[in-house]
């Protein structure tokens, strides 16, 4: 819809300049945008003498607009004054008639700005200054957007108000979303505060910056400027940890953002100090963090001979990244040469597969490429003998941008369905700046990255936090001397836990899900061998020991046979928990407890059918649907819709509900309804689901059997489980005492407007068909 007073601006500017060389007529549409910014900066320039006009509002402007010293009541040039009352209403603030005159309502709308700014408007009088006139047209937020952070808001306008007048200092946005240009200031007040001179300071992580880092270590009970600063760049990180809080920022270093900081720490795969040092200091501001701290992964185009593999093994490498192909043509010589694999592994490495053809322009990056590299990918991994569930890191090897993520998405979405074509042997992974890699990671969902940390000046490595699902970040290229052998090698840092690439080929049967297959078979064999009951339900009832067996459980879905849990481990059998494999398609590690919760919660109570809901919900996606909804309720009034789509079942955020989470919610429901249907057991129906290509459907299948294959019936059954009258006393009161543990009181899901809960339950919905495409 068109705005009315940003219609009479364009209409204004276009009539008033259309005759001035330089000058570029702005669509008269009533929508503010940076074309309308342009016209607007364009004119600024003709009234102050600029005869070469531009876009930029550049240091030419800003010297100029500053030499004639700030607008203010009674300025002569009323165009001048119609250009800021025209910017005012395009940047959503009222300025009483665009007439030209500093009138009252003028005056209260740029003070109001400046307020917003974080910049206190008794501190400029009734005088606009150079530098607010360049933010006013600039399509940067001084108000609080939805799906922002109330956190980084404040850090947005506690930098403004204390930098603004610095010469190399810009007024920032203050929308609560971190970015390119917010870390820029962030880095900027800390060159400041080191005592960089102003005409030095340019926001890049030099030596000068690290010298000053270095010499304010902070820890718990320090207070001041460069605890504000340090807590600033950990809520400029964002949730960019496994628990998926946010730190605050703050005047003092208390217990919580040491917390904070420790998790991090841990996040980042750095020392767990709990203090602002100088490798935390480094890893909250720049991708690669500190270049030299100690790592024990590492990459390289050139072939690793047994003399080099024995170098880096001493010299505290065990991983190595190394090539699987190279495009025809190619005069590099850098895919794996004869021999190689079993030099790296006689020394004790393990060898990273990295895939790259060109990958160096948006032209190189088609669905159809994506397939072809896949299907190549896939072919060249068997000739090696990699073994099932190897990851396959294909690269992004360019500054990709945001407007450019859709090609590269529908890239990685094609080298999916190649390797699902292909039987899913091998997972996809993805190589680039953070911004790729959570981009694909939610877009193809891609579940690990391996970062282009050090390559600092990507515009996706600013801005940008480290992706949750990173499992390798480049940090560092040198000269890498095996004796007087000398050859380029990246320094790689790994996060433990997570990929670790293959120490072994030709292994058949060592996959997770093998393995995890082979363990299940033992404890049918055991549940057959007791003799007494169900096979099915005792294995249901040994494999959610322990975490999913104590009195809340019992009450709920009844006491498991103690006698059979002791006779399992007497046999030798261990918890499920501890057979985590990562799942054939989606490539996400999952936990067989939980899986098995949701299957024994629907063997037990069976499935309620469409728009109904039943104890069953609670061990499965209803229990951790509620527990989603909780964390949208504490987060800071994002769309319910929006939230979903940033949060829900994505392999690189944080979150309650995650997409290993929803995977073993799934599985568990489809192996409980062939269990209840009978004439099966738990190893032939986990068998066809990740052996046999169930996971290739199972996403549409759950719909269509739990929702009736319909997005109305996805909504009612939720809408039913978080909402509705529930006749089962027991789970009704597990149900509020939930809610009252994970939401505000104001937040609790019947006291909230139907159309918000509606957007809630679409944003389930919308993921779920979300990866029904995907599958």
């Amino acid at each position: 819809m068109a705005d009315q007073m940003v219609l009479q601006a364009q209409k204004w500017v276009n009539a008033t300049y259309k005759s001035v060389a330089g000058y570029n007529p702005v669509t008269e549409d009533g929508k503010t945008g940076w074309n309308t910014m342009y016209s607007l900066t364009r004119a600024l320039q003709h009234e102050i003498g600029i005869t070469t006009l531009s876009n930029a509002f550049g240091p030419t402007t800003l010297s100029t607009l500053a030499a004639r010293g700030p607008i203010k009541v009674g300025e002569p040039n009323k165009n001048i004054v119609k250009i800021i009352q025209c910017g005012l209403y395009c940047k959503g603030y009222s300025a009483g008639a665009i007439d030209g005159e500093m009138s009252n309502p003028t005056l209260f709308g740029f003070k109001t700005m400046m307020e917003d700014m974080g910049i206190p408007a008794e501190k400029v009088g009734n005088a606009l200054p150079a530098k607010v006139f360049k933010a006013l047209l600039t399509m940067d937020a001084y108000i609080f957007l939805s799906g922002g952070l109330e956190q980084i808001r404040l850090m947005q306008r506690w930098l403004n108000a204390r930098y603004w007048e610095k010469s190399t200092f810009f007024i920032g946005p203050c929308d609560g979303f971190f970015s390119r240009d917010v870390q820029q200031a962030l880095m900027k007040g800390i060159q400041y505060e080191s005592g960089i001179p102003e005409g030095s300071a340019n926001g890049i992580f030099g030596p000068g910056t690290e010298a000053g880092l270095r010499a304010h270590a902070l820890g718990q009970g320090d207070s001041g400027t460069w605890v504000q600063l340090f807590s600033a760049a950990c809520v400029a990180n964002g949730p960019s940890n496994t628990s998926g809080d946010i730190a605050s920022f703050s005047y003092e270093f208390g217990p919580k953002l040491a917390s904070w900081v420790k998790k991090f720490q841990n996040f980042s795969a750095i020392s767990e100090t709990g203090k602002a040092d100088f490798d935390t200091w480094a890893q909250l501001l720049v991708a690669y963090g500190n270049p030299d701290r100690g790592v024990d992964c590492c990459d390289t185009r050139f072939t690793i001979t047994p003399s080099r593999a024995k170098a880096l093994y001493a010299a505290g490498y065990r991983a190595v990244g190394r090539y699987l192909d190279e495009p025809a043509g190619s005069t590099l010589n850098k895919e794996i040469q004869p021999g190689e694999l079993d030099a790296i592994f006689s020394a004790g490495l393990s060898v990273i597969p990295l895939w790259q053809y060109d990958a160096r322009k948006l032209a190189d990056f088609t669905y159809a490429n994506g397939y072809s590299h896949g299907r190549k990918a896939h072919e060249r991994a068997e000739g090696y003998g990699f073994n099932r569930s190897t990851v396959i890191y294909f690269a992004v090897d360019y500054d990709a941008t945001q407007a450019e993520m859709d090609r590269i998405v529908d890239y990685f979405i094609g080298v999916n369905d190649a390797l699902k074509s292909n039987g899913s042997k091998y997972i996809t992974g993805v190589y680039g700046s953070r911004n790729v890699c959570s981009s694909v990671a939610g877009g193809a969902f891609v579940p690990y990255a391996y970062v282009s940390g050090m390559s600092y000046g990507f515009s996706g490595n600013l801005g940008f936090p480290l992706p949750q699902n990173w499992a390798f970040n480049q940090i560092k290229e040198f000269n890498f001397s095996a004796g007087s052998d000398t050859f380029a090698l990246d320094r790689v840092a790994h996060r433990p836990g997570s990929d670790f690439g293959q120490n072994s080929v030709n292994q058949s049967g060592s996959s997770t899900v093998d393995q995890f297959i082979a363990y299940v078979q033992k404890v049918h064999d055991a549940a057959v061998a007791y003799g007494k009951g169900d096979a099915n339900e005792l294995c249901l009832q040994f494999m959610r020991w322990d975490k999913y067996t104590d009195s809340r459980w019992g009450s709920l879905f009844g006491d498991v046979d103690g006698a059979f849990i002791q006779f399992c481990t007497n046999r030798g059998l261990g918890r499920a928990r501890d057979q985590a494999y990562l799942d054939p398609s989606m490539g996400v590690t999952i936990s067989p407890d939980h899986l098995i919760a949701s299957a024994a919660g629907y063997f037990l109570k069976g499935n309620a059918g469409v728009g109904k809901a039943n104890r069953a919900e609670l061990a499965s996606w209803g229990g951790d649907l509620l527990t989603f909804y909780g964390e949208w309720s504490r987060s800071d009034n994002a769309s319910p819709l929006d939230f979903c789509r940033r949060t829900l079942a994505r392999p690189d955020v944080a979150s309650t509900f995650s997409l290993s989470d929803l995977i073993e919610d799934i599985d568990g429901f489809t192996i409980a309804m062939k269990l209840k249907a009978g004439g099966t057991n738990i190893v032939t129906e986990l068998r066809k689901i990740l052996l046999g290509g169930g996971h290739k459907t199972r996403f549409s299948d759950f719909k269509a059997a739990r929702f009736g294959n319909t997005t109305d019936g996805v909504k009612k059954t939720a809408k039913a489980f978080l909402e509705d009258d529930i006749s089962d006393t027991l789970l009704s009161g597990t149900r509020a005492l939930l809610i009252q543990r994970n939401c505000p009181i104001h937040k609790k899901p019947w006291l909230e407007s139907d159309s918000v809960m509606d957007e809630f339950y679409r944003g389930f919905a919308e993921v779920l068909d979300r990866l029904i495409k995907q599958q």
